[in-house]
């Protein structure tokens, strides 16, 4: 059954949720690794591992969904270019979430979310 496996609303209005996402998943393409709370790690991880099993059919409708989650050209250009060569045998776990530590002024778990090599 899949009741409750909806997105997480993350304390956060609708656009301001998305904007959040993309900036997440934006970093973590431009960084390779990003350090965060753990539930926006979780939903940013979601997100990047659709995009990069988009980037693996490389055609162009599959580029232009990918466009539509995350609007930034250079990124989405080199992940198509990269994906072929980086996740070519894999077919899923392309990330992972480390549970770091607990941040000092409210005890929230931080985690590292990182690319599986």
């Amino acid at each position: 059954m899949r009741h409750k496996n909806g997105i997480k609303k993350l304390s956060k209005p609708t656009d301001q949720r998305i904007a959040l996402l993309r900036s997440l998943v934006l970093s973590l393409f431009t960084y390779n690794k990003i350090k965060t709370t753990h539930k926006r790690a979780m939903e940013a991880r979601r997100m990047a591992e659709k995009l990069i099993t988009l980037s693996k059919e490389n055609s162009l409708s599959s580029r232009r969904q990918a466009l539509r989650m995350l609007p930034n050209e250079e990124i989405i250009t080199q992940l198509f270019s990269q994906s072929s060569s980086r996740f070519k045998d894999k077919n899923s776990g392309y990330t992972r979430v480390i549970k770091l530590h607990f941040r000092k002024g409210d005890f929230t778990p931080v985690s590292l979310l990182e690319f599986v090599e």
